[in-house]
């Protein structure tokens, strides 16, 4: 494990609902390597002028792989779809600036800010985040992005361009994260997306025994 700059990580809030661990300004690819491998992520809310809440919460989703669930109507896209190619690490860049454009209904903005984009490219760069795109021909229609800084994979965002082209990517990602000895990924909050493939809550001391655990024996998930 490449050596990080030591953090100081106080415990979490136990009454705020977020869990949460600090509020400051020091985003920088160093600070969310540490925060990873503590189980900490950065949640903004967008704005440059406040400071970024790093967030330990009292639950935590991640989609096991052996409850993965594909339903019938995205087997059925699936299918529709079959022509389209699937990559990783290929477009990482435009991965990103593609989620922070999505648009987000009841939503003001994102909070993908350009700094948090240039923090996460440069994660990118000593590979430690990583993306997945599906291709139609040459015009990139889906894709995800997420950090493997803690030895798990643990999913940022995602865009789409084409119907279900998200989910499928998510799939993708399953099925190259499985070939390589993973057995689940950590997706911070639970949405109805990944509820209905299977995603579940657990607590935080499970989690953080987990994200321990798959520390204690890391294995290559990209390259």
């Amino acid at each position: 494990m490449n050596a990080v700059p030591e953090f100081s990580w106080g415990p979490p809030e136990p009454d705020d609902g977020l869990g949460l661990v600090a509020l400051d300004y020091q985003l920088s690819a160093d600070r969310l390597v540490s925060a990873y491998r503590h189980g900490i992520f950065p949640w903004p809310d967008g704005s440059p002028l406040n400071p970024i809440p790093w967030v330990c919460p009292p639950h935590r989703a991640i989609l096991e792989f052996d409850r993965l669930h594909v339903p019938h109507n995205l087997r059925r896209a699936r299918r529709a779809l079959s022509h389209l190619t699937f990559t990783t690490d290929r477009a990482f860049e435009t991965v990103i600036h593609a989620c922070a454009a999505a648009p987000r209904p009841g939503q003001a903005g994102t909070w993908i800010t350009p700094a948090m984009i240039g923090a996460y490219v440069e994660l990118h760069r000593r590979g430690l985040a990583h993306s997945v795109e599906a291709w139609d021909g040459a015009a990139l229609v889906g894709g995800l992005y997420g950090v493997t800084a803690a030895d798990v994979f643990t999913g940022e965002s995602m865009f789409h361009r084409l119907s279900d082209v998200s989910k499928l990517c998510v799939l993708h990602l399953v099925d190259h994260l499985r070939d390589r000895g993973a057995t689940w990924i950590d997706i911070q909050q639970l949405t109805p997306h990944f509820a209905l493939l299977g995603a579940h809550e657990i607590t935080r001391a499970e989690f953080l025994r987990r994200l321990n655990a798959e520390q204690q024996a890391p294995r290559p998930l990209f390259g």
